[in-house]
């Protein structure tokens, strides 16, 4: 019998062959946790009085939610980090680096055919270069960073076929908002989801970063694309060697397999308060908004900023409405100043952070008012998600958040494009 990908990538890091429905014990190839929840690992560390990690160069702490520090108590805690990262020469991204879920990729941390553990929801992101990445609590990371192992209940896959040509305005972000409608936020729930179909060839590393981002909105354990030349052609530019490809057999067994046609999809909007919410912008178009935001490890990419420059360019913010731009690593920050769009966003009168997750957690940036109605690029919009139980956040593509931003209500983006 045939093997998905997380078949094929457990069974390798576990000695033996392994199906749906197992239990099993891997070996990880690589371990984050960023600055909401590292402490906590670390505190659970600590209770098994070890005297070292399982291989110190295969964990990385990440400061990111809270960058840089809001008060006295989140200080304490990015000390601790900065501590315990210096005792056990973990590698340690500080306030300005980043988003965990952009750097790793980056900086090499995680390639073709790794099992990599993240104490963050949206680990799944990694699947985009063909790795198995799991969102964890914070004592399974802290077990898996004592011993270098974790145990697991092989998951079911769902096969998600994308056939067709999207039209000109329909983005990743759009295809990934329908493919959680389609299976709804607990559709996939401990599923691996394998996207999959002709229409993956046309679909950029950004696009395919944010889909997997959103496999957790569905549920996922993880969210995994084969590798293609698009796959290889990224490696090479972030210098990724001895990576594994591993695909998914002609008779593997799916629990399920769904067919989307993606040319006859329009802009996505998910709608307050559920990220499978979502409709057709001409069903939201018109709603004001108060404040846009792009950014965040689903939208916070150089290409992300380089559609909304182009929307952006020559046009005003409109006044009322607040844009924040928060770019998801220092690299694409500088990439965004040097080809212009950074200058662009600002000329239009948008605001530019520091790269991090900025106001999508709701912690320290760009927390909205009582009843404001906010268009933002990330990937969560529950009541609460930035900051406050009474705003309202719709989820967008940047053409959509962007085109919003200088008409002050939503808007189909496709007139500007």
């Amino acid at each position: 019998m045939g093997q998905t990908i997380a078949e094929k990538i457990l069974s390798s890091h576990s000695g033996k062959k392994v199906f749906a429905g197992e239990i099993t014990l891997a070996r990880v190839d690589f371990l984050m946790a960023q600055d909401g929840t590292a402490p906590l690992v670390i505190k659970a560390f600590e209770q098994f009085s070890a005297d070292k990690v399982f291989n110190h160069n295969k964990v990385a702490l990440v400061i990111d939610h809270n960058s840089p520090s809001q008060s006295q108590g989140v200080s304490v805690l990015h000390k601790m980090m900065r501590d315990f990262a210096q005792r056990y020469k973990i590698t340690l991204f500080d306030i300005g680096e980043g988003v965990c879920h952009v750097l790793l990729p980056e900086k090499g941390l995680v390639k073709s055919g790794d099992l990599v553990l993240g104490a963050d929801s949206h680990t799944p992101t990694y699947g985009a270069l063909n790795v198995m990445s799991c969102g964890v609590g914070s004592t399974d990371l802290a077990i898996a960073l004592l011993t270098g192992s974790q145990w697991f209940k092989v998951p079911q896959t769902i096969k998600i076929i994308l056939k067709g040509k999207r039209s000109v305005g329909v983005y990743g972000k759009d295809i990934a908002l329908y493919i959680v409608k389609t299976l709804t936020a607990e559709g996939a729930t401990y599923k691996s989801v394998e996207l999959t179909g002709p229409a993956i060839k046309d679909i950029s590393m950004s696009e395919r970063f944010t889909m997997c981002n959103l496999t957790t909105e569905v549920g996922a354990k993880c969210g995994i694309i084969e590798v293609d030349r698009k796959t290889e052609e990224w490696f090479n530019q972030y210098n990724v060697k001895r990576y594994r490809p591993v695909f998914s057999d002609k008779d593997a067994v799916y629990e399920n397999e769904i067919e989307i046609d993606i040319s006859k999809l329009t802009p996505q909007v998910a709608m307050p308060h559920t990220v499978d919410n979502v409709t057709d912008i001409d069903e939201v178009e018109g709603i004001e908004i108060q404040q846009a935001f792009i950014g965040t490890c689903t939208n916070g990419r150089t290409e992300d900023f380089a559609i909304a420059a182009s929307i952006l360019k020559g046009r005003k913010v409109k006044p009322g409405v607040r844009l924040i731009c928060t770019p998801a690593s220092r690299m694409i920050y500088l990439e965004c100043i040097k080809k212009g769009y950074i200058q662009t966003i600002i000329e239009a009168g948008g605001c530019v952070t520091n790269p991090g997750c900025g106001p999508c957690v709701g912690t320290h940036q760009g927390i909205p008012s009582d009843g404001e109605n906010v268009i933002s690029t990330a990937n969560r919009n529950f009541k609460g998600r930035m900051g406050n139980q009474n705003a309202f956040i719709y989820l967008a593509s940047p053409a959509v958040v962007a085109a919003s931003s200088v008409m002050g209500k939503i808007t189909d983006p496709r007139k500007y494009l």
